[in-house]
């Protein structure tokens, strides 16, 4: 998580694949000059596998200048963030990540000439790039991270998900990505055809390797199921390429780019007489060797015109679907190749559960999981009129032993009628209550539940009890009858699927979903994401014959988790903006001669009804869309955007709130212990001979008396600036802000403890008054001895001068007031330093194996940040840095200042890039180096200093 380390990296990667190419060049040479056989070309280029930030750092070797031409042609990522860092706090890190896509960017575009004329093509024209995301068990690098949009073009590569992978079906945690067996063997085979057997070389083409890449990989569901699933994935394939008539099986002229393989051989006792099929739905409960023929025109009327099928027998070798134009061949004059079509290879293959194991031979087993699925929409059918089911003979199945229980189920239906739509307001009341539906007998095969809410924020556990399969009530008891038939029904019943599609994350495959929590990794409600991003769509397969009881539950805690995953970055920019909110109240509070309010209780006003709300919270939301309304962006989700965003701009209220108390509550309790301590060693110091602590004490006397010693406890901003800016350039910037913080920490403590002493003596002489005045004359006296000369002399000047008409504030409330604003510039610094940890952290793993100086963006954001944190000791300096000649009494002071910058950081937790909030507090440094020039030149000038101000005791 360091720039500096990543750029590094790159470098070694360069170098790696030069020294690579190298040694293939010296090996061959070597067998030429010992007169060895050599036979075949040296190879050009290599393939770049990386994991994590390792894809990236591939990405960002291609574009380095000194890499060869064309060294690289092709990159596999696994769970790698493309778009920008998982997490994006430091900034050298942010920038280049910017850089890096930026280049590649320009690397698709076409290059012209000075006059317009395309001069060459694309620079990276060549490169093909295909990001693997783990799903939503990867909890580092969510997949919108991973994805290739706006960086690698269509026709250069895609994104898919492990959970859509051909073979895969699984979601994976991050490093489990890495040694996943069944992906592992898929990406093996898939590297491996790339490679051309006749030359030993990748193919050249880019297309040709693309094609690999999406044959080898992508699911056919996405195409399948379009008319549900809008897919920026699916395939621009033509549907039917015609290339030569061969002849199937069972006579019939098929084209062959959709035949099956003639490998593929059904007896010839076969299809000894056909079955018709009179309803909707056909059932296959055994593999007869029978032809089932369906009509289209008649089976399909009344908006049923869409034919979906699911079974457990292989395409080709088990069933083979086909389309005919009409019963009696020998009538028509036209030739078969163009009225018989084979569609079997539109049948896609899905996961399957378990299959059911057999009790004794010949027994009745429970219906299996369908292992494929088959789609036909209107477009697909036009123009013929009937549909054949052919199911293989059970003894000849390609040599293989059949399948111990077989099933199939084919249906028309009406999309609209499994249409179900589930409103926020259910999702959100389930989360409290569980919601039932019951799904009737004879109902579609296909349930299309639309989740207007995106289960990877909502994620829900969805159940399916099955209710009744046709079959009469056995006369048991209740509780016994249920038993028996949930038995029986599940002998009939096939077990439920979930196809779950998301626009952001693709396909997830759930079988045997009798009970189970869906979630997608889906990141909705974002500045970036586009209109229909916050849904998800889930296709229930589920047996026709039989009656489901349906039942949705939210979990609370894991939408709270989901939530904090997804927009954890955001939090963290909003967290920036509320502190700076804070800021400027504080400073606005000054300017108007008010007492500064706490941290606290600042942060709390931000969030009051309806003004501070609305202008803090709501209006940036509204410069967002108006931002890309001017950008000409795809607005985001309207309702859900700004609800979303809304709830993160409370999560963030709440962690600073916490983190302000707890601070607080630290500085409280050392503040008292302090003052405890230093008022029992001034009792006991003339009490008892401590000949060490005596000599201790006057060795720190004379320790502290040195001139070098004097000068830097009289410029300690001096020192602190120093020794910061040396950290910040020369070791690592979180350091330098580590060094602010203590020099803040310092300065709360000490102005803590000022007030606390204060506060306990003024109490002290009130009581000490009020016993006076009960007393007489004889508390007189005891007044007089107890305030003695050395009493008198501990207690401030200024606490006497409270009472004067010209002082509006007290010695103890200065002191707080200072407290108050130096606590506000140390919780905005401890978060920016806390920014830095991932960084320093990664670069204290690297010690011993070289140090480099830190990225010059990062020290010169960071000396920025210090300079605020120095510039800024105390509030009077403050002062208004211009005004508009044309209005009048208008100043920009620093709460305005402030007021900018939280609107500016609010803007980069939306956009997801905290890290940018430091060019802000940069810029704030900056101006804050001259709101204290500007106040130095003020006093040596002799001129009054902010003439606003009332109480002057303050300057």
């Amino acid at each position: 998580m360091d720039g500096g380390i990543l750029e590094e990296h790159t470098e070694y990667v360069v170098n790696a694949i030069h020294r690579i190419l190298d040694q293939y060049k010296e090996s061959y040479d070597v067998r030429a000059k010992e007169g060895a056989a050599t036979s075949g070309n040296l190879p050009k280029s290599v393939i770049l596998v990386g994991h994590s930030m390792g894809g990236f750092v591939a990405r960002a070797a291609i574009i380095h200048p000194r890499l060869r031409k064309a060294a690289v042609a092709t990159v596999l990522t696994l769970s790698s963030p493309h778009q920008s860092p998982p997490v994006a706090l430091q900034p050298s890190l942010g920038h280049y990540f910017a850089h890096v896509n930026q280049q590649w960017r320009k690397g698709y575009e076409i290059q012209t000439s000075h006059t317009g004329h395309h001069a060459s093509d694309p620079i990276l024209s060549h490169v093909v790039v295909v990001s693997v995301s783990g799903g939503y068990n990867d909890y580092q690098v969510r997949t919108k991270l991973e994805s290739l949009d706006g960086i690698v073009p269509p026709t250069n590569g895609f994104m898919i998900s492990s959970t859509a992978m051909k073979n895969v079906w699984l979601s994976m945690e991050h490093q489990a990505i890495l040694w996943c067996n069944q992906l592992v063997v898929q990406v093996s085979h898939t590297i491996l055809s790339l490679i051309d057997s006749r030359t030993g070389q990748p193919f050249p083409d880019t297309q040709k390797r693309l094609t690999i890449f999406t044959r080898m990989l992508r699911s056919g569901i996405p195409q399948s199921f379009n008319w549900m699933m809008q897919s920026h994935l699916a395939s621009q394939e033509p549907k039917h390429v015609l290339v030569k008539d061969v002849k199937d099986a069972a006579g019939s002229l098929v084209h062959a780019s959709t035949a099956c393989p003639r490998n593929v051989y059904w007896g010839d006792d076969g299809f000894e007489k056909d079955i018709y099929i009179q309803t909707t739905t056909v059932t296959v409960l055994a593999m007869d060797g029978r032809r089932r023929w369906l009509d289209i025109q008649k089976l399909g009327s009344n908006g049923k015109s869409h034919f979906i099928f699911v079974t457990n027998l292989a395409p080709c070798s088990g069933v083979r679907l086909h389309l005919w134009p009409e019963k009696g061949l020998s009538t028509s004059s036209l030739p078969l190749s163009s009225r018989v079509l084979e569609v079997t290879s539109k049948m896609v293959p899905i996961p399957s559960g378990p299959a059911p194991t057999q009790i004794e031979p010949g027994s009745q087993t429970e219906q299996p999981p369908p292992s494929a699925v088959f789609r036909l929409g209107p477009e697909d059918m036009h123009g013929f009129r009937f549909l054949t089911i052919s199911v293989a003979p059970r003894p000849t199945v390609s040599g293989r032993p059949p399948p111990a229980a077989s099933m199939a189920v084919g249906q028309f239906f009406n999309p609209e009628e499994g249409k179900i739509e589930l409103p926020p307001l259910l999702m959100l009341q389930s989360i409290y209550s569980q919601k039932d539906m019951l799904v009737k007998e004879d109902h579609p095969l296909v349930l299309n539940l639309s989740f207007t809410i995106s289960l990877g924020l909502l994620p829900a556990t969805l159940s399916l009890e099955t209710a009744g399969c046709g079959i009469k009530n056995s006369g048991l008891p209740d509780e016994a009858g249920d038993v028996e038939n949930s038995r029986l029904c599940k002998l009939r019943c096939f077990p439920p699927v979930a196809l779950v599609w998301d626009e952001t994350s693709g396909l997830h495959i759930f079988p045997n979903m009798y009970s189970k929590k869906i979630v997608v990794d889906s990141s909705p409600a974002l500045w970036t994401s586009t209109r229909g991003s916050d849904k998800t769509t889930v296709l229930l397969l589920v047996d026709p014959h039989c009656s489901y009881k349906t039942s949705i539950a939210v979990s609370a805690t894991a939408a709270a988790g989901r939530f904090l995953l997804l927009y954890g970055p955001q939090i963290i920019g909003f967290s920036i903006a509320v502190i700076l909110f804070a800021l400027m109240r504080q400073a606005r509070a000054w300017d108007l001669d008010l007492p500064m309010p706490p941290m606290v209780t600042a942060v709390e006003t931000n969030l009051r009804m309806p003004l501070p709300f609305f202008l803090l919270a709501i209006v940036p939301i509204l410069v967002s869309l108006f931002l890309s309304f001017l950008m000409s962006q795809p607005f985001p989700p309207f309702a859900s955007f700004i609800i979303v965003s809304v709830i993160c701009y409370l999560f963030a209220n709440g962690s600073v709130i916490i983190l302000v108390l707890v601070s607080q509550l630290v500085f409280y309790v050392a503040a008292i212990l302090h003052i405890f301590i230093k008022t029992r060693w001034e009792v006991w110091e003339g009490k008892v001979n401590f000949a060490f602590v005596r000599w201790f004490i006057n060795l720190s006397s004379s320790f502290f008396s040195l001139k070098v010693v004097r000068v830097l406890q009289g410029n300690p901003s001096l020192v602190t600036v120093l020794a910061a800016i040396i950290l910040v350039f020369l070791v690592h910037p979180a350091l330098g802000l580590f060094v602010l913080l203590f020099s803040h920490s310092l300065c709360c403590h000490s102005m803590l403890c000022c007030f606390l002493t204060a506060s306990f003596r003024s109490h002290a002489r009130r009581k000490e008054l009020f016993d006076y005045k009960n007393k007489g004359n004889d508390g007189s006296r005891q007044f007089t001895s107890k305030s003695d000369g050395r009493s008198n002399q501990r207690l401030p000047l200024e606490e006497n001068s409270s009472n004067s008409p010209n002082s509006s504030k007290s010695f103890g409330d200065t002191q707080l007031e200072i407290f108050h604003h130096r606590h506000g510039l140390l919780i905005l610094h401890l978060v920016a330093a806390l920014m830095f940890v991932p960084s320093l952290a990664a670069c204290l793993q690297r010690m011993g194996m070289g140090q480099s100086f830190p990225w010059f963006l990062d020290t010169a954001l960071c000396t920025g940040v210090i300079l605020h944190g120095i510039c800024l000791t105390k509030p009077e300096y403050n002062c208004f840095l211009f005004s508009f000649p044309s209005i009048r009494s208008t100043e920009v002071r620093l709460d305005f200042i402030y007021l900018v910058a939280g609107y500016y950081s609010f803007l980069c937790g939306l956009a997801l890039v905290p890290d940018r909030v430091f060019y802000i507090m940069a810029t704030i440094g900056i101006i804050s180096f001259a709101l204290r020039i500007v106040h130095r030149r003020n006093i040596e000038k002799g001129e009054v200093y902010m003439v606003s101000r009332k109480h002057s005791h303050r300057h």
